[in-house]
């Protein structure tokens, strides 16, 4: 019953459009403000942050500067939403997290392991396998701060990211249209469409959003199934950081001090398919074993009850246990 955790607050749809729009503009608007007054300063003009091109902005800022004011946007955002949330929904962050008590951070910590160690070794595979593809780029100071950087923030960063589609926009659509599967694929698609300006979008060309729609869709499956955000948070963090620390290129959009710089041409290959039609698979067995999910046509395609059902069977008000 995660998305049924709405009705713990004020679930009328009309704050949850004004809220997706305001949470939205302070997260993209209020949020930039830092990174454009640094760059008013070094650069004297905004054309760089027109033109959408990070390498430029890290050869004027440095990589590790314009790191941190880019995750500063989404920490902005993230209070945002939180400080939404809570004065206008009027609901506890814990239920807008979880249908459990209280959060479960073995989940994130399970979740957040077992993808690091996963997208760590495709990427050094990757290095064995095609070592004329990448250089070694580790220079100590610089890595030292971008870690501190990474470690600190872009755990954050991926937080925003869960909680506005996965976490608040899953149980704003899912109490509005009744059901699970509609908030289901709309944030699939809403989060492959996100990342449509990505310097590797523009790189390899919209075939690539299989793997950001695939990857959205992955990510809802397990909120769904699991009621809750913990293993999508953990996921999510262990896949932007080890892409931050171990691998940068100058077509992405984390232009960071990592070890390696990826030299090659990218081409949409393997590397973007299996992950989403492999991998994932293979994660929502381990997932569903360990936790014991069952039932899994009316988890993620069956009804959301009202809000008088979901309150009359939860009187006491007592949070939703998970039998797991």
């Amino acid at each position: 019953m995660y998305i049924a955790q709405a009705y713990r607050g004020l679930s009328d749809s009309w704050r949850y459009v004004i809220g997706l729009l305001v949470v939205f503009f302070v997260w993209q608007f209020i949020g930039g403000i830092p990174l454009i007054i640094a760059l008013l300063v070094k650069a004297d003009s905004l054309a760089v942050l027109g033109s959408g091109d990070i390498g430029v902005m890290a050869d004027i800022l440095g990589a590790n500067t314009l790191l941190f004011l880019m995750l500063l946007t989404f920490v902005i955002g993230l209070i945002g939403l939180f400080a939404y949330v809570s004065l206008v929904h009027k609901q506890k962050i814990t239920q807008l997290t979880t249908s459990r008590k209280k959060i479960d951070f073995k989940r994130v910590f399970f979740a957040f392991i077992i993808w690091a160690l996963i997208s760590t070794a495709f990427i050094f595979v990757d290095i064995m396998l095609s070592p004329e593809n990448y250089e070694f780029n580790f220079n100590l100071e610089p890595f030292l701060i971008l870690a501190l950087i990474a470690v600190l923030m872009i755990p954050l960063q991926t937080s925003m990211e869960e909680y506005y589609m996965r976490g608040y926009m899953m149980q704003g659509l899912g109490i509005m249209a009744k059901n699970r599967w509609v908030p289901l694929f709309v944030t699939s698609l809403l989060f492959g469409i996100m990342h449509v300006f990505n310097p590797e979008v523009a790189k390899m060309g919209y075939g690539i959003l299989i793997f950001y729609i695939g990857t959205g869709l992955f990510l809802g499956i397990i909120t769904l199934m699991d009621e809750g955000l913990e293993l999508a948070l953990g996921f999510h963090a262990a896949n932007n950081l080890t892409a931050a620390l171990l691998v940068t290129a100058d077509w992405t959009a984390f232009q960071t001090n990592s070890l390696y710089r990826d030299v090659s041409d990218p081409v949409l290959g393997w590397d973007v398919l299996v992950p989403v039609f492999v991998i994932y698979p293979i994660l929502l067995f381990i997932f569903s074993k360990k936790y014991k999910w069952t039932d899994w046509k009316e988890r993620l395609t069956g009804d959301v009850p009202s809000e008088e059902t979901f309150l009359a069977l939860n009187s006491d008000n007592a949070d939703v246990q998970d039998p797991s």
